[in-house]
């Protein structure tokens, strides 16, 4: 248990909008000191700093690029040298470029891996080396039922996600000796701008047992979940999607 004195510090990628939102303010509200980053919406980011003070908490907003090694890099050193610690990092940020196969772009494959997978490998590294050190932390990496079962049109995001899957496992061995843990969680059809264009929504809720698209919320307190209560969980896979993959 950490001290009544000791603020836990979080990182979110992603954190201006749909899931990397509800994450930031479900863990200030579970006390945490959270920074995330958003990539060009700084009107959207400023909206969460707001909203986190509201909570009575803290969230920093930083403009960065979810691909970049030097970014990457960048975030988990000033975040250390302000807080002078890290104990949650929530990768969370991604995007889309979706079309079929036959007609995927060169582009289209290197800029959805290059941030949904290759950017999650830099964060981590350089969040690992603290953690290690510190031996505590908890990493949550934002994975997608698309990782597990695949979808038509998103051959890039489902090798990405199912990617992030084999990453969490490999690094829940590697750190597991230090006390960090490595988990990932697979939304469902969540609803957020993401989902907004999705053709056949009817048909997608006769698969979903539940009979309703998940909320941010719900993937927020999976992640928290894992963060605060998850000491003895690593190296899984929670699937929050109403039950579509049984």
């Amino acid at each position: 248990m950490m001290s009544d004195k000791i603020t836990p510090v979080a990182i979110v990628t992603g954190g201006s909008r749909g899931i990397g939102k509800a994450c930031v303010l479900a863990l200030v509200e579970a006390g945490y000191k959270v920074v995330f980053t958003y990539h060009s919406n700084e009107s959207a980011a400023k909206n969460v700093v707001q909203l986190a003070t509201e909570l009575g908490g803290f969230a920093k907003a930083v403009k960065a690029d979810a691909g970049s090694k030097v970014a990457s890099q960048a975030l988990i050193d000033e975040t250390f040298t302000e807080f002078g610690r890290l104990d949650a990092l929530v990768n969370n940020a991604g995007i889309t470029k979706d079309t079929l196969l036959i007609r995927m772009s060169d582009d289209d494959w290197d800029q959805v891996l290059q941030t949904n997978l290759t950017g999650v490998f830099y964060t981590t590294r350089a969040a690992a080396k603290v953690m290690m050190k510190q031996r505590s932390g908890a990493i949550v990496n934002i994975s997608s039922v698309s990782g597990i079962y695949g979808n038509a049109g998103q051959t890039n995001y489902s090798a990405a996600k199912a990617g992030l899957i084999g990453l969490t496992k490999s690094v829940a061995k590697e750190l597991g000796s230090r006390g960090v843990t490595v988990n990932a969680v697979a939304p469902g059809f969540i609803d957020t701008d993401m989902t907004d264009d999705l053709p056949h929504k009817e048909k997608i809720l006769d698969h979903i047992p539940l009979k309703r698209f998940g909320q941010p919320e719900d993937i927020a307190k999976a992640v928290v979940f894992l963060v605060t209560s998850g000491q003895y969980i690593t190296g899984q896979t929670l699937q929050v999607d109403g039950g579509i993959v049984l």
